[in-house]
């Protein structure tokens, strides 16, 4: 099982600017919703926003993290 608090911490690491909300969707801790809004995700396409969560994760996803469904935004689109 890996926290919602861990996740978060990772995302940051890779993105230090963004603000990140993560929720255990199953209270199993190894299903998540992970919703992050970083102005780096500006000129991006969703994909490539969505590479960049999951990179963060990446190592996580092999063995603690079962499923993560990602949202992504640019500040302005976050308002």
């Amino acid at each position: 099982m890996i926290s919602p608090i861990e996740i978060e911490r990772l995302v940051l690491a890779a993105i230090p600017d963004a603000e990140v909300r993560v929720t255990d969707m199953t209270g199993t801790g190894d299903h998540f919703e992970v919703k992050v809004v970083s102005a780096g995700f500006r000129g991006k396409s969703i994909l490539d926003q969505h590479k960049m969560v999951f990179e963060a994760l990446e190592k996580e996803m092999e063995n603690r993290i079962h499923a993560v469904k990602i949202k992504t935004q640019t500040p302005v689109e976050n308002n």
